[in-house]
This record gives C-alpha cells, structure tokens and sequence, in this order.
C-alpha cells in the first residue's frame, strides 16, 4: 500500500493512494483509522483492514471520490513520529567525506552501526521548509531512505528485526553546515545544525510493495536490502544520484541496535543515513579536492530540491526564507567581544 497523511478542510487524515488518487480512509468506512499513530497502533489488524480497503477502492465498491494527488495537500506520511533516529549506513558516504577532509576512513564504522536523535517535532513533508538566517550558511540537503516502525520491541535480533517495519519513505536530512560544524567541536550534537527541518515523504510504502527490488545485503551483513535509485535535483539540476542497495548497514541491524535495552515504539521514523553524492557537503569536499577553482554550492531561498526514489516516489520541496535578522552566530559573536 502506498499510505498518506493529507490535509481536507484544514484537518489532517489518512489516506490510501492507489490509481493516481488519495482516498480518505475513514470517508471510505469509518471504521478505519484516521491517522496514522492510530493505524500503526493498530497492529496487523489494522493494516488488514487498510488492505481490505484498498482492494475495495480498486474494485469500485467505494461510495467516495478520491482526490487528485497535489503536494500542496500532503503532509509527512507520518506527521507526528513517537521519534526519529538517524542513521550512518553508507560506507561510500563517510569514506568520501573523510577523504575530502585529509583523514582516514574511522575503522569502527565497520564494527556497528549508530544513529543519533532528531528532532521529531520538526518533521515536514512536501511543500515550503522555512529557514533562519542562520541557517542559510551553508544550507544543504541530505538524500535518505527511511523506514517507520510498526510494532513495539526491546533487544530485538537483526534476523527478526525487519519484521518491525511497517514502511518505507523518502527522507532528506536537512542540515545548516556551520551551525553543525560549530557546535560539534565541542563534540556534541548535530543539534541546531539539524532540529529546524528533517522532510519524509510522500508517502509511506508498506514492505510488500517492494518485495521484486529485493536483493542480498553485504558481506557480513544481516537483513533485507533493495535495488532502489535514489536521485536529488535542485531548480530541476540533477545533483545526486545512488542506490538504497549501498547501504552497508541494513536496517535491520540498524534496529537492533536502537532497540538494545530499550523500547522502539509504532511510529518511531529511522533514516538511513546519507546515500554517496548524496550533500552538498560530501559534493563540494569532492569538487574542492579535484580542481582548486570548484565553486561551492549550497542551498539557496527559492530553490526547489526534488528527491525521487525507485517504488518511493518524489518528494518536492521549497527553501523559504523566514524575514528576520535574528542571529545565534551573531550573538555569540557579540558575546565574544564583551
């Protein structure tokens, strides 16, 4: 199924997208979830229903109109995630990065994956992502695949952990490099260089969808895997482009992982971590190191990032800038001269 959560007369709902148009969940029968915590809280039951209902829909036996598909209706297939982790399973990511900076690749990324916490609270969808000032220094997007959790887990085996995973999304990791930059000297964070904006969507694609793109994970490594082609366009300029498939870490040990001593809840959101090509960041290190005369690109207000993943969809949205000339790099400037 291809779920969403959309916005009708101001009011969030669930909906089921299938044959080019969404269909309100509960207007089909209202017995059904509304939202979608309530669906995955529902367990199994729950998607049956939803499955259920979506072979009505595509047999006609709906009494509904489903709704043209617009991104200027969608919201995050999950608006309200009970949290979100993101991840490090790239290894052609990480090598470039560090190459770029003039130090080895850290060993101990082939030992375990890890993740960090996001802010859940600043979870977006499709449409405008609206920045400080601050954050336009050194604006970057961040190419990602990302799975929602279905079930509730503690100390859960990587052999059993894809069974947690109620779906699949598009994620870009927004990220304001210098703000990041600055407060991981202190070997902290990424705080306030991510909190402002972390964009899934469209839509949520439950495992089944996906079942034909599955291939082996690496070496050495437990869980599924998929050839999907992950892509990144800024003002309609491809600048990205790679492949769900280099994941090194799969999501499945991911999982293991987050949920060593402590519970993973249905709705908890895990990027992957991003893809190789996929920044801005790992894109001008390269340029740089290549040809001194690279000029540098980072996200601008008005620009269009698109991100397009294989069975995923397209996920579209617009830099704004919020007009205010307040400042935390100024003021810890000012600060510093007192």
């Amino acid at each position: 199924m291809k779920l969403v959560t959309f916005k009708n007369n101001n009011v969030s709902r669930l909906g089921i997208y299938t044959n080019g148009k969404i269909y309100d969940s509960q207007a089909h029968n209202n017995a059904l979830p509304n939202n979608m915590l309530s669906l995955l809280n529902g367990g199994e039951a729950s998607m049956d229903a939803m499955r259920k209902a979506e072979l009505e829909i595509n047999e006609g036996k709906t009494s509904i109109d489903g709704l043209t598909y617009s991104d200027t209706i969608l919201q995050a297939p999950i608006p309200n995630p009970t949290s979100c982790r993101d991840g490090y399973a790239f290894r052609q990511h990480v090598a470039a990065a560090r190459r770029n900076r003039n130090v080895p690749m850290i060993t101990e990324f082939d030992e375990y994956p890890i993740f960090y916490f996001t802010n859940h609270n600043a979870i977006q969808g499709p449409g405008d992502i609206w920045c400080m000032p601050d954050h336009f220094q050194k604006l970057d997007f961040e190419l990602e695949v990302a799975v929602v959790l279905g079930k509730k887990g503690r100390n859960i085996k990587a052999e059993k952990a894809d069974e947690y995973i109620a779906g699949y999304t598009i994620m870009n990791d927004m990220s304001a490099r210098t703000l990041q930059m600055e407060e991981m000297l202190l070997n902290l964070g990424p705080a306030k260089g991510k909190d402002f904006s972390t964009v899934i969507g469209p839509y949520m694609i439950t495992p089944d969808e996906l079942q034909s793109y599955l291939i082996p994970a690496k070496n050495n490594h437990t869980g599924n895997n998929h050839n999907l082609a992950m892509k990144c366009w800024v003002n309609g300029v491809e600048v990205s482009s790679g492949n769900v498939g280099d994941m090194d870490w799969t999501f499945a040990e991911i999982i293991e992982r987050c949920a060593y001593g402590v519970d993973v809840w249905p709705g908890d959101v895990i990027g992957s971590g991003t893809v190789g090509t996929g920044c801005f960041l790992e894109l001008n290190g390269t340029g740089l190191l290549n040809d001194k005369a690279f000029k540098p690109q980072w996200l601008q207000a008005s620009d269009v990032v698109e991100m397009e993943i294989t069975g995923l969809g397209k996920l579209t949205n617009t830099i704004k800038a919020v007009e205010t000339d307040w400042s935390i790099l100024a003021l810890k400037k000012a600060q510093q001269a007192l």
